[in-house]
């Protein structure tokens, strides 16, 4: 065994361990409160009794045999999950112990964990400008540990971001209802219009992870900044405070756009900074979230 899948393994058993407990923290016994059931499946015909709601009644049926029969459902208890996990070069930038790639795992497998340990299939998308890899939704221990390695693994071949190819995929390949977490720093703003589609047949959650370093521009002089997802580089003068006002203030708005973009669809959407805890900010916002 190579020393690379040594440090591999490791870091799966570390990651599963803290995201265990991440994961039992952050719902602490509500998740089935927040994801109980989603919608109803047909279970059975049977004859028509007073009081039945005539909405259910089976025409056909009726018309065939000459007595009203009904469509009983019954409530769906299995749900499934997806991850779209944004692997574009922009997610490796960290000014700290973690990037925003690596909290993005955690988060991931936060999420993930909690549904794996109620039972429910959960898939990951891992996308940048195209579909980098993808993991149907599968239950099981063995299925959670392999969504930890591939968070922690997966290499995207393309630099740049395109959130609505993952938007469009999702539509395309899931046809069932799920609850589905977009987990990116949306440094793209352009995927309204499949964010449109495909909030009318999922119920989407869009998590936002920034860099503190991405909000507010040191003070030390002349500085060369990288585009990560272009490769261009060029000066800016961090001295000038209206330089980074400007900074600032270009954060704000894509941040904003992130939460306009979402709430006009009447969609959830969460920002977390990658230097701070997520589990409070995550407990609180699934508290706050009406049960679906």
């Amino acid at each position: 065994m190579s020393q690379q899948v040594r440090d591999l393994i490791k870091k799966v058993r570390k990651i599963d361990l803290r995201t265990r407990g991440l994961s039992a923290m952050a719902f602490s016994g509500s998740y089935k409160t927040h994801f109980k059931g989603r919608g109803m499946s047909f279970s059975e015909l049977r004859s028509y009794q007073y009081g039945d709601d005539i909405r259910n009644i089976d025409w056909n049926v009726t018309a065939r045999t000459g007595t009203p029969y009904i469509k009983v459902f019954e409530e769906e208890r299995e749900q499934n999950f997806m991850l779209l996990v944004d692997v574009s070069a922009s997610t490796n930038f960290g000014s700290h112990d973690i990037n925003k790639r690596e909290f993005m795992a955690e988060l991931g497998a936060t999420l993930a964990l909690a549904a794996i340990r109620n039972n429910d299939k959960v898939g990951v998308i891992f996308f940048s400008d195209k579909i980098e890899q993808y993991l149907p939704p599968k239950k099981g221990r063995n299925h959670g540990l392999r969504i930890i390695r591939e968070l922690l693994q997966c290499q995207s071949e393309s630099p740049h971001t395109d959130i609505d190819q993952a938007l469009r995929y999702l539509t395309g390949l899931i046809r069932k209802r799920c609850t589905a977490f977009l987990l990116s720093d949306f440094l793209d703003p352009n995927y309204g219009r499949y964010l449109k589609v495909a909030a009318s047949r999922h119920d989407l959650v869009g998590l936002q992870v920034y860099d503190p370093r991405e909000v507010e521009l040191p003070n030390l002089g002349l500085l060369p900044i990288r585009d990560a997802e272009t490769g261009s580089w060029r000066w800016i003068d961090s001295a000038s405070a209206s330089v980074r006002q400007a900074y600032k203030a270009r954060f704000e708005q894509q941040t904003a756009s992130f939460k306009e973009q979402f709430g006009k669809l009447g969609l959830d959407s969460l920002s977390l900074c990658s230097d701070q805890p997520f589990v409070g900010a995550l407990r609180q916002f699934f508290q706050e979230r009406p049960a679906l």
